[in-house]
């Protein structure tokens, strides 16, 4: 298969037919997954912290230490929530949070350490931010920190902070958080030291066409470089910007974002004074379906019921994505938007086998573990 250009790339999504873009990815799907397997995992998205220094605009989960509803989870919290989990048939915890003001390398060292004397189960945490975060705290290099976090228990990241990996975009969105080359640099130290990743995109804010070909590009970029020794990313998750209770709704009366037409600063932003509605199941459907078309060296794409519902998230098995992510038997930042999806095992084996696919359960790095 021919791989295709950004100018290539930039044009599917701004003209291609909807229909025509999914038969497309779904083809390709089909070349990688011809089992005609949809995936799923059960886990929880546990938050350890709600504070934070960043205070990101298109955030609605973040508070300061001094906010009545600010919290720190406490070990016993944080341990009923991992056997819930494990009772639940659940095989991993994603754990994120707040840049904490206070915490260093000997907390998350303690954190991972009690998880891993009490469970068995895969720890996926600590997005790039973090990561930079906690290694900025404790004067380690970005690599010093992964080892001594690999050690305690680390078993894998999450793509989370990545949103739109332009810097113009992430200055609006986000200027307190790192930059896109420190994201990518993250992801590629975690690669070398054989830890397994996924890559994550938030569109529908403020970017143009250009910045989602872009961060697409270096996505694939970055995954040319780590899937040569086996590692790298294990998939790519597209999901859409959750306006409610966030900074950057709040600027005033929104429009509706186009992505099949250009998106200038004057139409879209805050600097406008307009604030972006979420994007729609049509925009959503073609990101993604143009996502499993660039993408090709990334093996699995996961579609985002948690932002889009069970039945767009079902449709988007049809337009390229294989997997259909997490049980998710806890979100909270999501949900703080005012966005609750709330789907069962039951729903998700139920929407995969409409869909035309076979169910299975899969772990960490898609291993399955068993078939429905």
């Amino acid at each position: 298969m021919t791989r295709i250009s950004k100018k290539e790339a930039l044009t599917l999504l701004k003209n291609s037919d909807l229909l025509d873009l999914g038969q497309r990815a779904d083809g390709i799907r089909e070349k990688l997954h011809p089992e005609k397997t949809g995936t799923f995992i059960v886990d929880r998205n546990i938050n350890y912290t709600n504070i934070c220094i960043n205070k990101c605009k298109f955030c609605a989960f973040w508070r300061d230490k001094e906010d009545k509803d600010s919290y720190i989870l406490s070990e016993d919290e944080l341990f009923k929530k991992i056997e819930e989990t494990i009772n639940l048939g659940g095989t991993q915890i994603l754990i994120q949070g707040g840049l904490h003001p206070d915490f260093n390398i000997e907390y998350y060292i303690r954190l991972l350490k009690s998880i891993k004397s009490r469970f068995d189960i895969n720890v996926h945490g600590f997005s790039p931010p973090e990561i930079c975060y906690i290694a900025d705290k404790s004067d380690l290099t970005i690599m010093e920190a992964l080892k001594i976090l690999k050690d305690a228990g680390l078993d894998s990241i999450p793509g989370g902070g990545a949103e739109i990996l332009s810097d113009r975009v992430r200055e609006i969105l986000s200027p307190r958080k790192i930059k896109s080359s420190s994201w990518l640099k993250v992801m590629e130290e975690a690669h070398r030291l054989g830890m397994r990743t996924t890559a994550t995109m938030m569109f529908g804010s403020v970017e143009k066409p250009e910045d989602i070909i872009e961060h697409l590009d270096v996505i694939r970029n970055l995954q040319d470089r780590s899937a040569s020794g086996g590692g790298g990313f294990t998939a790519f998750i597209p999901w859409t910007f959750q306006p409610g209770n966030t900074e950057l709704a709040q600027k005033s009366e929104g429009t509706v974002p186009d992505l099949r037409t250009e998106r200038s600063p004057d139409r879209v932003g805050i600097e406008s004074g307009l604030s972006p509605q979420p994007a729609t199941a049509v925009e959503y459907l073609r990101v993604l379906a143009l996502s499993r078309i660039y993408l090709d060296n990334i093996q699995n794409i996961q579609a985002s019921w948690v932002t889009q519902g069970l039945k767009i998230a079902e449709v988007a098995l049809r337009f390229g994505a294989n997997d259909f992510g997490s049980t998710m038997i806890e979100e909270n930042v999501v949900a703080s938007a005012g966005v609750s999806y709330r789907v069962s095992m039951e729903d998700i084996i139920r929407a995969i086998k409409n869909a035309g696919f076979n169910p299975a359960q899969r772990d960490t790095c898609y291993n399955i573990i068993r078939r429905f």
